[in-house]
């Protein structure tokens, strides 16, 4: 009699810590934040609610969406104070001066906790152990401009929260920029190739020209730096919008015997993606190396885009865009088809690149670039003072911000 009541009491002391292990889960799961802002003297309430990543720890890491069935791309942009940031820039010891907004001065930082959401599965959560375990002995190498730059820097800070300082440096070669988590011997990279094939903007220094040239079929001088990496990230874009801009036949030796070409944007940058298509062909490892490229970075240089009334650019914006397919009239999409063409005809010839499609998901955040809230190295004129969107940077992202996502969605494709 004893033992059954016993066990009675247990089997209902087990039902009532279940019953409130569920509403504890059900209560911390959704909460809601509430903001207001004003357009044209009226002033709009705006809910955004907030789900908790269910129990991804560092521990217990969910396998990686498969790709094959999750539109990683397609979603939405969550309010998320409870899981980002994922890192305070206070604790990245490199390069904290390019993107740390906060540092300059910028004091609504709610841009910094905005998770993207997608449509049919959720990202896993980012963990920095299981990165460098899965880059152990290996090279990752991010390849481009300064968004490049953006995302590179994004992931060195996810990454060396977790590593002593003792067990982690920082080497500068050149055009070759080296984060070594040393106790991994891993490396995370990044080289200066901003039009991808050999230019006269390859000068990781001293690379602003009034009229830009590239040679076509040339990228060996570039590809010797990052053709054994077991991880290449490629980038271009914003450096072919320019207004002069050639292709060169010929040598830089020998400027007066070559042939010189302005094929338009487009025409240009296919140019370089076939130097580039047919390097990979000829000489990448296959079974070695995963290979990515990053589909064009947004820019919010018209605010007009987004709000018929008003003016300037993303300077002072504190909101994302929040009208579903926004998209800006700086993003060309026959930049993003030619890639597209690219990859598609290299998996016929037996190369896979996978396009981390980062533009509309960029495209509503609209608030996070680093605008005037960064070093300024030249000096400004009074003009600019009395007008701070006039020297705003709406192409770079603040850091932690949009970058870090971009690095999300690339460790859903690079952890098995």
């Amino acid at each position: 009699m004893v033992a059954g009541t016993l066990r009675l009491s247990l089997h209902s002391l087990t039902k009532i810590l279940l019953a409130i292990f569920l509403v504890i889960s059900v209560y911390s799961g959704t909460i809601s934040r509430t903001t207001e802002k004003s357009y044209n003297g009226e002033t709009t309430t705006k809910a955004y609610n907030e789900t908790t990543l269910k129990g991804y720890s560092e521990l217990t890491q969910p396998p990686p969406p498969t790709v094959s069935n999750c539109d990683l791309f397609s979603g939405k942009w969550v309010y998320d104070n409870t899981s980002n940031p994922l890192y305070s820039w206070k604790n990245c010891s490199f390069w904290n001066d390019w993107y740390t907004c906060e540092k300059f001065g910028r004091k609504d930082l709610s841009y910094q906790n905005w998770r993207w959401q997608p449509d049919q599965c959720d990202l896993p959560r980012f963990n920095a152990k299981a990165l460098l375990e899965r880059l152990r002995g290996k090279r990752m190498v991010y390849v481009g401009d300064s968004l490049n730059t953006n995302q590179w820097v994004s992931m060195v800070c996810m990454v060396e929260s977790v590593i002593p300082s003792a067990l982690k440096s920082l080497h500068i070669n050149g055009s070759l920029t080296t984060f070594k988590a040393i106790e991994f011997n891993a490396t995370i990279e990044f080289y200066w190739a901003p039009l991808m094939v050999e230019s006269n903007s390859d000068d990781p220094v001293l690379h602003r020209v009034p009229h830009r040239i590239v040679r076509a079929g040339a990228i060996e001088k570039h590809a010797v730096h990052w053709s054994d990496a077991d991880i290449l990230v490629f980038d271009s874009y914003l450096w072919w919008k320019v207004p002069k801009l050639e292709v060169l036949w010929g040598s830089f030796e020998k400027p007066n015997e070559g042939v010189y070409k302005n094929l338009g944007m487009v025409g240009n940058f296919e140019v370089a993606l076939k130097t580039w298509s047919d390097w990979l062909e000829n000489h990448i490892n296959r079974t070695k190396t995963q290979l990515f490229f990053n589909s064009l970075s947004p820019t919010h240089d018209w605010a007009g885009d987004w709000e018929e009334t008003n003016q300037g650019n993303c300077y002072n914006e504190t909101e994302p865009v929040l009208q579903e397919g926004y998209r800006g009239r700086g993003t060309i999409t026959d930049i993003m088809r030619a890639v597209e063409s690219a990859v598609s005809e290299l998996k016929t010839r037996g190369v896979d690149v996978k396009i981390l499609n980062i533009t509309q998901l960029s495209e509503y955040r609209k608030e996070a670039h680093r605008s005037v809230y960064r070093k300024i190295w030249d000096t400004l004129t009074p003009d600019q003072l009395s007008n701070p969107a006039s020297y705003s940077d709406c192409y770079h992202w603040c850091l932690p911000g949009v970058p870090d996502t971009w690095n999300e969605l690339l460790y859903a494709y690079i952890l098995p």
